[in-house]
């Protein structure tokens, strides 16, 4: 696997896709911190990490388990995400330069050098970085 952001972000475009409630994937610091942010911006329900090694779990590595969170109507919370910076192509963004997600209804992920956190806040904080993905 090339990029585990963009696989992470692939498998929740398609687990909601078919409605699916929760997908799973490996653990790593920053996919956890990423489906973190999700969580706190209310774009998905809960983030568990799921210890490896138990007995009837099909792996011995950590995973994560994310439950998705879909709207009355049946619709998902999350129509669009993607991933903007990738290993081909990294996008680095000042404060000031800062993208705005669907007139702030959306969320973009940044990494800075305070740690991952959302335009909204590295506006706040007036710091730039990596800009990781966008979700609305």
């Amino acid at each position: 696997m090339m990029d585990p952001i963009a696989d992470m972000f692939t498998r929740i475009r398609n687990a909601s896709a078919v409605k699916k409630p929760e997908i799973v994937l490996p653990l790593s610091k920053l996919k956890y911190e990423v489906a973190k942010i999700l969580e706190t911006e209310g774009w998905v329900k809960k983030v568990v990490i799921l210890p490896g090694g138990l007995a009837g779990r099909r792996t011995n590595f950590d995973e994560i388990k994310i439950d998705l969170k879909y709207r009355k109507n049946g619709k998902p919370q999350i129509t669009s995400i993607s991933r903007v910076s990738r290993p081909g192509l990294r996008i680095y963004v000042s404060h000031d330069e800062l993208p705005t997600v669907l007139n702030n209804y959306g969320i973009a992920i940044i990494s800075t050098s305070r740690g991952l956190m959302t335009n909204k806040e590295a506006k706040k904080q007036k710091v730039g970085g990596e800009v990781i993905g966008e979700i609305f």
